[in-house]
């Protein structure tokens, strides 16, 4: 029992953790309707940005206030240089311009400041809380406990007048420009915001397994949380977070040992797959209904 808690605990913690790189995703949906591909890259582009901040001798929480401002000026330029010359083109044409975005960043961050993993040494410490037979990874709680401080305050800005504006953009460009809404202003700010949740992930994540381009790879684990808890949704990010890290603990941890390991991405997958065909607008998100 003991060792089933511990995976369930950790677990949790661990999906908290995928949450960050997921509230990215929703952040921009949400504000501006567009499935952002390249958010795994982001999130390790931000991971280099505090690092690269970090080796100048800067203490590592100020490196992070200073990160935030980077990633959020690259989201306003994103918009601004890439996503405003697509205005008016099919979706499909943005969702393979943020694709392609991805394969850039995956490749230009390695090949500007090296493969080799950076270390990215943030004062948690190594040794597990122990709470009876079960041991818990000090560096997951502490991603958890921002993971959900992070998430409340998005829950609250999209209660503010902004956040409004945001989720008035992603409902209709059109309506919103005629009732005097930016509507680029509003996409910039939502990947600005996006840039700010990936200094977070890309932190944090960069602490437990240092930072180099396997951060980019959080985007599998972050399309499973948002697909799960639903593409629109901060609780759904809440939600589905908690259930892909339980899931992807738990089954692993009594299958690996029978099967020779490699069970986490299976579950992942499986998790995406049932839940686009039993549920393909996700746990917490809204169904459109459109005629074909």
């Amino acid at each position: 029992m003991a060792y089933f808690l511990e995976l369930v605990i950790n677990g949790a913690l661990t999906g908290l953790m995928y949450s960050l790189a997921a509230l990215g995703f929703v952040l921009i949906y949400k504000s501006a309707g567009v499935p952002n591909l390249a958010q795994g890259a982001i999130v390790m582009l931000a991971g280099y940005v505090v690092w690269l901040i970090a080796s100048f001798g800067i203490p590592v929480y100020l490196a992070i206030v200073l990160g935030a401002v980077v990633m959020f000026g690259f989201g306003l330029l994103t918009e601004r240089i890439l996503l405003r010359r697509m205005v008016g083109q099919p979706i499909i044409m943005i969702v393979m311009l943020t694709l392609g975005l991805e394969i850039f960043l995956r490749g230009f961050g390695p090949g500007m400041l090296g493969a080799a993993p950076k270390s990215l040494d943030l004062g948690i410490g190594l040794a597990p809380i122990i709470i009876g037979d079960i041991f818990i990874n000090r560096a997951y709680l502490v991603g958890g406990t921002v993971a959900v401080l992070l998430i409340g305050a998005s829950l609250l800005f999209f209660r503010t007048r902004l956040g409004t504006k945001l989720r008035a953009v992603s409902d209709d460009h059109v309506s919103s420009w005629a009732v005097g809404i930016s509507v680029e202003r509003a996409i910039g700010i939502s990947w600005g915001l996006a840039g700010i949740a990936a200094v977070a992930a890309g932190t944090l994540w960069g602490s437990v397994q240092g930072v180099d381009w396997t951060l980019s790879t959080l985007l599998f684990p972050a399309v499973a949380v948002v697909i799960l808890g639903g593409i629109d949704s901060i609780w759904g990010v809440l939600v589905g977070g908690l259930l892909v890290g339980i899931l992807g603990s738990v089954i692993p941890g009594y299958l690996d040992s029978i099967v020779g390991g490699g069970t986490r991405d299976v579950v992942t997958s499986l998790i995406i797959l049932l839940t686009m065909m039993i549920r393909p607008y996700g746990i917490f998100g809204r169904e459109d209904i459109e005629r074909i």
